[in-house]
């Protein structure tokens, strides 16, 4: 399967988009723990964040590394781009490794390597994308009654986890807040290709603001990104970083990737044996995942250990330990 030009400047710009967001998680939450010396921790509603220059420096090496992601989307598709997130995992953990002291033991690794090899399978089998010249395309893509459904389903469930579960059990159980973010997001990636799409084939000389849907499509991916930024924050400020990377990419990957099968039904061009190469770089990086997670605590001394895991420290300390259990 040969790779189009417009595909390797996608690549390009998926693995520079890597590099800022895996550095963003661990510079944000150098500034989330900085706040929570001089105020409310973001975890229970506090905003004193927003006065840390650390978290704003990695609140902008996050949006560089989307940017870069989503011009990313503009020329490849989906299911090729969303895997390469992956490497950010790498540059979290090993970054939090040497600063956070969030130590990464050798299945660690073992893990984050599965991680690449299950994307690049990924990646290599990827099938090719289906042409759109118009947003229009893409808006009766969306509104077909398969991704209707779908979108209905993600809603459903981000109201579920907000409403009903985030108060009670959001900072014992990191699949809540990572749930919200990942189920959010799947549809935050379709209307930011839509709208990549969009500014791409108006540089091109085809003015798609011109239509109404370029405008919806816009205003879901503004509010969809506010809402996983909220989360996102309390997330981190919650659990270990080298947790929270690796099963936020799980999720994240596997919903994008089916809103994306649902959406611009890409395995309709593929044949069975590519589709299951594909399933089989996915269970790698699910392998891969399953390893950090259980070896998050090796690489500590047992003094460290035995912190993390206490379910009650007093308010005023300086330091509240990360609670990893999902």
């Amino acid at each position: 399967m040969g790779i189009s030009s417009d595909n390797v400047i996608g690549l390009c710009l998926a693995l520079s988009s890597s590099i800022f967001i895996g550095s963003s998680f661990i510079i944000k939450k150098m500034g989330l723990k900085k706040a929570a010396t001089n105020g409310n921790r973001a975890a229970t509603g506090g905003h004193s964040y927003l006065y840390e220059p650390r978290w704003w420096a990695g609140m902008t090496s996050m949006i560089v590394g989307e940017i870069a992601n989503f011009a990313a989307y503009a020329f490849a598709p989906a299911i090729l781009v969303t895997p390469l997130g992956a490497l950010s995992i790498i540059f979290s953990a090993v970054l939090a490794h040497f600063i956070l002291k969030e130590r990464l033991h050798i299945f660690g690794v073992l893990g984050c390597a599965l991680c690449v090899v299950g994307s690049t399978t990924i990646v290599l089998h990827a099938p090719h994308e289906r042409e759109i010249h118009s947003v229009k395309e893409v808006w009766h893509l969306a509104t077909e009654p398969g991704f209707i459904v779908y979108s209905c389903l993600m809603v459903a469930l981000v109201l579920v986890l907000i409403f009903v579960f985030a108060r009670s059990y959001g900072q014992t159980h990191l699949v809540v807040y990572v749930g919200i973010c990942s189920l959010t997001g799947s549809i935050t990636v379709m209307c930011v290709k839509a709208v990549g799409i969009a500014l791409k084939l108006s540089f091109e000389g085809k003015n798609q603001f011109i239509y109404f849907e370029t405008w919806f499509f816009t205003l879901v991916v503004i509010g969809c990104c506010l809402l996983q930024i909220n989360y996102l924050n309390k997330a981190l400020d919650t659990f270990n970083t080298n947790v929270i990377s690796p099963v936020y990419y799980v999720m994240f990957t596997s919903f994008t990737i089916i809103a994306s099968i649902i959406m611009f039904k890409e395995w309709d061009s593929q044949d069975a044996s590519q589709i299951v190469t594909e399933l089989c770089g996915f269970v790698t990086i699910l392998s891969g995942t399953f390893l950090l997670h259980k070896t998050k605590d090796m690489g500590n001394k047992p003094a460290e250990i035995s912190l993390s895991s206490s379910p009650h420290r007093p308010n005023n300390t300086a330091k509240t330990p990360d609670r990893s259990e999902i």
